[in-house]
């Protein structure tokens, strides 16, 4: 199989962002933001997708962590969509349902090449540490519509705002690690179009 390995650098007068990610790694994270549970979560998506990711980014958090949160996750997922190429012998689709104490959370992903992402995922407090609550669903937005994904994040039950975040992150993680899985079954794209675009 050939590496499934991408490297991009985003540099604006709002953020200077470097990511790597080896989608066939190990689980292990070295992240960066300056957000530290943004840090956290991010770490979570290596270790429970089983990516290599390394992000390094330095935005302009004197005025506020949107731009970095943002950016990162455009950066994220033209890794991912890099990372991927032609997508030929992918699971393409991936969901989780993921217990986080008394929290639940529902992640689907279906890896079609058109961008779509419905987020629901109510939250009652407007930090999580120095990160905004509100970015949570922006940084999937981002991340999905380069990607081109279907990307469906639910709250099924849950009251403890940490634990939500941290299931719907690890959700993804999971989720996405099942839908980049390479089946032996399908010999070129799991598509009717013969494309995945």
């Amino acid at each position: 199989m050939e590496s499934r390995k991408a490297e991009i650098s985003r540099v604006t007068k709002e953020t200077d962002i470097t990511i790597s990610l080896d989608i066939d790694g190990k689980g292990n994270g070295s992240i960066n933001t300056g957000i530290g549970f943004f840090d956290h979560m991010l770490n979570s998506v290596a270790r429970h997708g089983f990516f290599d990711l390394t992000i390094s980014a330095d935005g302009d958090l004197e005025v506020d962590p949107h731009h970095t949160i943002e950016d990162v996750g455009i950066s994220l997922g033209q890794c991912i969509k890099d990372a991927l190429g032609e997508k030929k012998r992918i699971k393409r689709y991936g969901s989780c349902i993921l217990p986080m104490d008394e929290a639940l959370v529902l992640c689907a992903i279906d890896l079609s090449g058109r961008a779509y992402l419905n987020y629901d995922v109510p939250l009652t407090v407007p930090m999580l540490g120095t990160l905004q609550t509100e970015m949570v669903e922006e940084f999937f937005r981002a991340l999905a519509y380069q990607v081109g994904m279907n990307l469906h994040i639910k709250l099924l039950d849950g009251k403890n705002n940490h634990h939500i975040v941290e299931g719907v992150f690890k959700a993804f993680a999971k989720a996405l690690d099942e839908a980049t899985l390479v089946d032996d079954r399908i010999e070129d794209v799991l598509s009717t179009k013969g494309s995945l675009d």
